[in-house]
């Protein structure tokens, strides 16, 4: 079973900064989980480690997706599996670093991804049948090869009986085998930072300040130019699409400002929602005055007593 080290948390309370020093002093690489640093080209907007940082310590799924790419979990939950165990062959320790749960949660439980190919085309011949054979029959159908799914549904509902359909003829398993994680894919030691909620609010406050004087008007400015689309996947990134609304005239620059800064809040309470159900997470509540060499000093010890020896 591969060692995986994780540190979550919300956005703009420092993983990535401690995560780097972390992986100084243990000989590790980074890999990031976030949606959008994947992307070629969202650097400023989504705090991408700079080219230094990578150089000093090795990071792994930043820009691996063009522009225009829909990249998702299922494609993120392969890539991270492979960059987990090229570095442990190299005697390395493999350190997550990010805020996207569903990314997250996709890895170290091992989430199953239906396949999409001919999907519609599946969908569609069942839809067919029901129109020959009657809801019922088709229903019949489904008890045959999934009962304890059909019994947790109405004989009568269409929509997800023909989903249970659909996944079994793509996958050859039953829907009901689907619903299940493997919490223990790895020999998992996570960490969550997060501080005062009024704290965390002044540090986005700040970032987005910061992000806006080093250029991320121009950055979206430039992508635009280059013919990317506004409905791009890309560009529904945090703050993104504000930008694009303030390079159309729809919302002044004060607009704007307070309307990133609104949404990133919203997301970082979003997140802690979500990594709060993971009961695997140690907290580490940081302090105004902490320094990094401290965190990076509490999350040593947690790792050192989950991996002795490592």
């Amino acid at each position: 079973m591969y060692k995986l080290a994780a540190i979550v948390g919300p956005t703009a309370v420092g993983k990535s900064g401690a995560a780097i020093e972390l992986a100084k002093r243990i000989d590790g690489e980074i890999i990031s989980c976030d949606s959008m640093q994947v992307y070629r080209g969202l650097d400023i907007g989504t705090a991408k480690a700079t080219i230094e940082e990578r150089q000093t310590v090795p990071h792994h799924l930043i820009d691996v997706a063009d522009i225009e790419e829909d990249y998702n979990a299922a494609r993120y939950q392969k890539e991270a599996r492979q960059a987990i165990e090229a570095i442990t062959e190299r005697g390395k320790l493999p350190i997550l670093v990010g805020g996207t749960g569903l990314y997250y949660q996709a890895l170290v439980d091992e989430y199953y991804f239906l396949p999409m190919h001919f999907k519609q085309e599946v969908r569609d011949k069942w839809n067919n049948e029901i129109n020959k054979r009657g809801l019922d029959d088709v229903y019949s159908y489904l008890r045959s090869i999934d009962p304890q799914y059909a019994q947790k549904i109405a004989p009568n509902d269409q929509k997800r009986i023909i989903r249970a359909i659909e996944v079994y003829e793509l996958t050859g398993i039953p829907f009901s085998r689907q619903q299940k994680r493997n919490s223990n894919a790895y020999d998992l030691a996570v960490v969550g930072l997060n501080m005062e909620r009024s704290e965390l609010y002044k540090r986005i406050d700040c970032r987005v300040d910061i992000m806006l004087e080093n250029g991320w008007i121009e950055e979206v400015r430039s992508l635009l130019n280059m013919g990317c689309s506004t409905k791009a996947n890309a560009l529904q990134a945090l703050g993104y699409q504000q930008i694009i609304w303030y390079l159309q005239g729809l919302l002044s620059q004060k607009e704007m400002v307070r309307e990133i800064k609104k949404e990133t809040r919203n997301y970082a309470k979003r997140q802690l929602t979500w990594f709060r159900r993971d009961r695997r997470i140690f907290w580490i509540n940081i302090e105004t005055r902490d320094k990094t060499e401290i965190i990076v000093e509490k999350i040593f010890d947690y790792l050192e007593g989950q991996f002795p020896g490592a």
